[in-house]
């Protein structure tokens, strides 16, 4: 029986619409890749040892990705719960990394926790508690956009908590992330490295670029000033709070894509994941009512079409 020529055109064109989707769901991370080249004033054209680099980080990254939505279902399987926390300056990328953890990943399984200053209520609790609320349940991943780690950071530059504050912040936090380990949460720790002049550059990149500006606070430009006040905060919080049981990871991050990759590389090296094996999905066939009637919908419902 010869092949249906109709039947080959739906097939050809269901292939083509499929390999669009799939297109369009990559071109958000080239979106971001875009986004990143204007923000360091690197919009220009780029010579053949940058475009390879760049084909290099995309292949990758994708790859990275594959793997993350493997760990994903493992973690589910296994009802794991995952902590990970993403701490750095201003501008260290901590932000750009956790888009590409998450950027194929369920938020239902994989969300962020972004906690703003304490209120006034929260400010009289047990210090950690407001982080508490957000700890991962069976089958669940947490990354912290920032953490706990603020009273070592910036509360303790900034003159937010007292002396007596922070030591008893470090006598506690060992034995916290001990009780979660206890409890059978993994708790991994980065910390994102940048030089002085790099974030230099990244903060005259804000500053230029009207969508960027809304990220940059005055306790922003204010830690800027006090880069050296921070780097001792940091050195002393590394040094007390780097415990076997939830150790530090340094990233360097002067390289964006780099940091992203050796991130991603590593948080996926400490979990001995496997592929988890799922029944084959079956798209069923839409059932149809001769009764039904589609109503139209009026003209004036509809968004303009300016594009």
């Amino acid at each position: 029986m010869s092949p249906n020529p109709k039947q080959q055109n739906i097939d050809a064109d269901l292939i083509r619409r499929l390999q669009e989707d799939v297109i369009d769901s990559y071109d958000e991370e080239l979106e971001m890749e875009i986004d990143d080249r204007l923000q360091d004033g690197i919009a220009q054209p780029q010579s053949e040892e940058d475009r390879r680099m760049r084909q290099v980080y995309f292949r990758e990254l994708f790859r990275l990705q594959g793997e993350l939505v493997k760990l994903q279902d493992w973690v589910v399987h296994s009802g794991q719960r995952v902590v990970v926390i993403f701490e750095g300056r201003d501008a260290a990328g901590k932000g750009g990394a956790i888009k590409r953890i998450t950027q194929r990943l369920n938020p239902r399984v994989c969300r962020v926790a972004a906690l703003p200053a304490p209120n006034d209520r929260e400010k009289t609790q047990w210090y950690f508690q407001r982080y508490v609320a957000h700890l991962p349940a069976a089958g669940e991943i947490v990354l912290f956009d920032r953490s706990w780690y603020n009273r070592a950071g910036v509360e303790t530059v900034m003159g937010f908590c007292s002396d007596d504050e922070l030591e008893e912040f470090f006598r506690s936090v060992p034995e916290f992330e001990k009780m979660l380990v206890r409890s059978g949460i993994r708790v991994i720790k980065y910390w994102f490295s940048i030089t002085d002049e790099e974030q230099n550059i990244r903060f005259l990149g804000r500053i230029h670029d009207p969508l960027k500006q809304w990220k940059l606070s005055p306790m922003d430009l204010e830690s800027r000033r006090r880069w050296e006040d921070y780097t001792r905060a940091k050195e002393v919080m590394l040094e007390r709070t780097h415990i076997p049981e939830a150790p530090w990871w340094v990233v360097q991050a002067v390289d964006k894509k780099r940091a992203r990759l050796n991130c991603i590389s590593h948080l996926l090296s400490q979990f001995d994941y496997h592929e988890v094996d799922h029944e084959p999905v079956i798209l069923p066939e839409r059932e149809r009512r001769e009764d039904y009637i589609r109503h139209p919908v009026p003209d004036e419902l509809f968004v303009p079409q300016i594009y």
